[in-house]
């Protein structure tokens, strides 16, 4: 039989986690492979964004307990304790969140080019001095998601679709091996949602790279996301095909809850490749320099 364990890019065992006597997470157990492209599922307090919140030690487990969470091959925690070496963990890893976590008052390159800082000296940063490589690498990120007219503008001033486009641009710029986006389109219109999540599909299926992607839309899982794991109350209910939850499966699972989950008609049909270029857009901007 040949080993896969090298193919395994996240390894959460026996993870568990309360807030005060409630509990959030109760025994979640789960792998996910590389290149996968994976539906985290449930409805509201389903334990989800603290799911994801553990895989980069956002969160840590109960202290003394058996949780143990593995990224990229690398310890995050074990047993409520962070691994020393975890920012190295996190360096390679993409958290992409509901609220896009933009500083509004900077120009979307700037965001976009916060996703190198940790291969740059502090100093560059600071300074807003970055090199013209990464100012090029940054550019070609918000071309691929069709944003590129927005470079110089205040993140402030961008819809949310093109935010959290701006915010899958950060990752590409930080070259991620795994994305986490939690729940990145519970406030997008349905346009945007699809616009979206196809990035998120072409970047796992054109790049390899591994997203986890939590959602409350069974639709959107049926339409982007070949594998799914259902969550209900801190546990997983749920993990395999998305093609075969049916209606009367996800009836069982959810009861009552399955109305939240249910899609608004159309929703989740992919939009066309709309994404164009800008021939004879430049990088040159007072507010940043390349050096």
């Amino acid at each position: 039989m040949p080993d896969h364990s090298a193919d395994v890019v996240i390894d959460v065992q026996q993870l568990h986690k309360h807030f005060g006597a409630s509990p959030a997470l109760n025994g979640v157990s789960l792998q996910v492979r590389r290149g996968e492209m994976v539906a985290l599922l449930g409805a509201s307090g389903s334990g989800k964004s603290t799911l994801l919140r553990h895989l980069t030690g956002l969160h840590k487990a109960d202290a003394g307990s058996a949780s143990r969470v593995n990224v990229l091959g690398r310890l995050v925690q074990q047993g409520g304790r962070l691994a020393p070496d975890v920012r190295a963990t996190r360096s390679r890893v993409a958290v992409i969140f509901q609220q896009f976590n933009l500083v509004d008052r900077l120009p979307v390159m700037t965001n976009v080019l916060a996703g190198a800082l940790h291969r740059l000296p502090l100093w560059r940063g600071l300074l807003g001095r970055f090199p013209q490589a990464e100012l090029q690498r940054a550019f070609s990120a918000l071309q691929r998601v069709g944003i590129e007219r927005c470079a110089w503008q205040r993140a402030s001033t961008l819809s949310g679709g093109q935010q959290q486009r701006a915010a899958i641009s950060r990752a590409l710029v930080q070259g991620a091996e795994v994305v986490l986006a939690d729940e990145p389109i519970a406030s997008l219109d349905p346009e945007s949602s699809r616009r979206v999540m196809g990035l998120l599909a072409e970047v796992n299926r054109d790049l390899g790279v591994t997203v986890l992607v939590s959602l409350h839309q069974v639709d959107f899982a049926f339409a982007y996301c070949p594998r799914t794991v259902a969550l209900r109350a801190g546990e997983v209910v749920y993990d395999g095909p998305t093609a075969a939850l049916t209606p009367q499966r996800l009836r069982d699972l959810y009861g009552t809850q399955l109305d939240e989950l249910l899609p608004a008609p159309g929703a989740a049909v992919p939009l066309p490749d709309t994404t164009d270029t800008l021939p004879g857009f430049h990088l040159n901007h007072p507010g940043l320099k390349a050096a």
